[in-house]
């Protein structure tokens, strides 16, 4: 028997995410929040609940795509919360990228009422969660990671058990990092070619063949040359997202350059009002002034 999942945080990312599960057949209970948005969930057979309380009674896994920390403790633990109505033996399945340290406390938090949590944050932008292609990284107990992994499946294709709770916050942090400063390579790339005066296109062309390759290269550098600075995945949740990095390295008795600096220049892209930009737009940061009235494109 499926199991019935409640799922809370219907947004950019989570309304393909829960449209898939429930393409996969899975009974799906979800907030009456913004219901001019949430027609084509409700046309797949989601059904509408009041709070994240009502959607713990009727489900066996509450699934969470919240954009920070305290949203997630809000849902989770407030007034009218999941907490309040969470029945023994469910499993909280937190997909946001959140503090590692907060992670653990919730989890606690939540066992304490006999209850499991997962933390299941994702890779792959808006893109993947419509595909259904996300990259799945997630901590806790395994024998609840292999309970859920056939929902993981239903939203992604490299779904990893990373360990207990906590660790796939850890993951989703280090691949931040990679991510962005990959990003920052790729901008930097190509702002030399064009101070070079070489071809921008064949630059890009010649570069994505070799070792010098990555993910951000291939898929968002035709999209700086094409001036399309329309999100994937914002600046500002890139922004949040490293300052939660900057958090958890400072606990460690090393230093990493690559998280301080990319931190730091997505803080000015913060600054400089390109919040809204997809993350190719941190090279608007090297543009002048006059480029900066278009920080707003694409988007709404």
């Amino acid at each position: 028997m499926m199991e019935r999942i409640g799922f809370i945080g219907t947004g950019v990312m989570g309304k393909p995410m829960a449209a898939n599960l429930l393409r996969a057949g899975y009974s799906l209970s979800i907030l009456n929040r913004h219901p001019e948005t949430l027609g084509e969930l409700v046309s797949l057979g989601a059904s509408l609940l009041e709070s994240p309380l009502e959607i713990a009674r009727a489900s066996d896994v509450i699934v969470t795509m919240l954009p920070d920390t305290r949203t997630v403790e809000d849902v989770l633990f407030g007034d009218g919360g999941v907490a309040h109505g969470i029945r023994e033996g469910s499993i909280v399945v937190d997909m946001s990228t959140i503090s590692p340290t907060e992670t653990l406390e919730f989890a606690r938090r939540l066992s304490t009422l006999k209850c499991a949590m997962l933390d299941a944050p994702v890779s792959g932008g808006e893109k993947g969660a419509e595909t259904g292609t996300l990259g799945i990284m997630v901590g806790g107990v395994e024998r609840d990671f292999e309970r859920c992994r056939k929902i993981f499946e239903t939203m992604g294709k490299t779904i990893t058990y990373t360990g207990l709770n906590g660790c796939g916050q850890k993951t989703k942090l280090v691949n931040q990092l990679v991510g962005a400063t990959n990003l920052l390579g790729a901008v930097e790339g190509i702002r030399l070619a064009k101070a070079a005066g070489l071809d921008a296109e064949t630059t890009l062309k010649a570069i994505s063949s070799g070792a010098a390759s990555s993910w951000m290269l291939v898929n968002l550098g035709p999209k700086i040359l094409q001036q399309d600075f329309a999100p994937g995945f914002n600046i500002r949740l890139q922004h949040k997202d490293l300052t939660l990095l900057q958090e958890w390295v400072a606990a460690f008795d090393a230093d990493y350059p690559a998280a301080a600096l990319v931190y730091s220049l997505f803080t000015k892209a913060m600054d400089a009002g390109l919040e809204k930009q997809g993350n190719q737009g941190l090279i608007n940061l090297w543009r002048d002034g006059s480029s900066h009235g278009n920080r707003d494109s694409g988007q709404d």
